[in-house]
């Protein structure tokens, strides 16, 4: 069996669809979809772009079929500070000021911060955490259990989202190891009244409960942005509020 062939198989495996779903989804036959999985036709640039898409890959994982199909990848990385990538760094600098006093940054695939507002630096810094670390770290680290309140329900729900980017990204073995040490924690005994699961930190003399949202970009075609994520925090209640207003004051010069 060819890669190319093989790699479809996996990806088709992965998203749970049987080759009729596929072909249906991609407008191929399910004979030639059969024929391609097992190697006995050669699939077009086209027909590999079209099942990649009918697939839902990752742009990476589309490069990696390309490749194996023997056609030149689409998709290239660019640099975070080469001249083309100014209106999407001028983007996220907008929507992290305007969440002021609110934290906020932008991360990767794996999670390393690419961007952060005065508020997120301050918060963030008191863990040592700052612009090119990973959060991945953080969670695997012995200070959040000690710092969040409700460290098993966040433990649980972080552990969650991440076997959900993993699977969507067929696989990041960086991220098996955090997903094992979080489901190793005990799993809360009550779920969370309200509406969202907050995180609630105690340091410092303060508790702050927040909640976070998360974006990304609708039709990015560069690896990195790809995977980029801009996640902006809010309070829960108007004692984080003002406590982000007071760590804004502090940090913005």
């Amino acid at each position: 069996m060819s890669q190319f062939a093989q790699f479809l198989k996996t990806w088709r495996a992965a998203r749970r669809l049987s080759q009729l779903d596929l072909a249906l989804e991609a407008e191929v036959s399910a004979r030639h979809l059969s024929f391609l999985e097992t190697g006995r036709a050669k699939p077009s640039r086209e027909m590999v772009l079209r099942l990649a898409e009918a697939l839902r890959m990752p742009l990476d994982a589309r490069n990696q079929m390309l490749t194996h199909a023997g056609f030149a990848v689409r998709y290239k990385v660019r640099d975070w500070e080469d001249a083309d990538m100014a209106p999407v760094r001028q983007a996220i600098a907008w929507q992290l000021d305007r969440n002021m006093p609110y934290p906020g940054l932008a991360f990767d695939r794996l999670w390393t911060i690419r961007a952060a507002n005065p508020t997120a630096l301050a918060l963030f810094g008191a863990f040592g955490m700052g612009v090119g670390d990973s959060m991945l770290d953080l969670l695997m680290s012995d200070t959040l259990p000690q710092v969040v309140e409700n460290w098993p329900e966040v433990a649980h729900h972080a552990a969650i989202r991440l076997r959900t980017e993993d699977a969507a990204l067929g696989g990041v073995p960086e991220f098996h190891p955090v997903i094992h040490h979080l489901a190793n924690v005990e799993q809360p005994e009550r779920q969370t009244a309200g509406p969202v699961i907050p995180t609630v930190l105690r340091m410092d003399g303060l508790e702050l409960s927040m909640f976070a949202t998360i974006s990304q970009f609708g039709t990015p075609e560069d690896l990195l942005l790809d995977d980029l994520k801009l996640e902006l925090y809010f309070p829960m209640d108007p004692a984080t509020e003002a406590a982000f207003q007071e760590i804004a004051a502090r940090h913005v010069v």
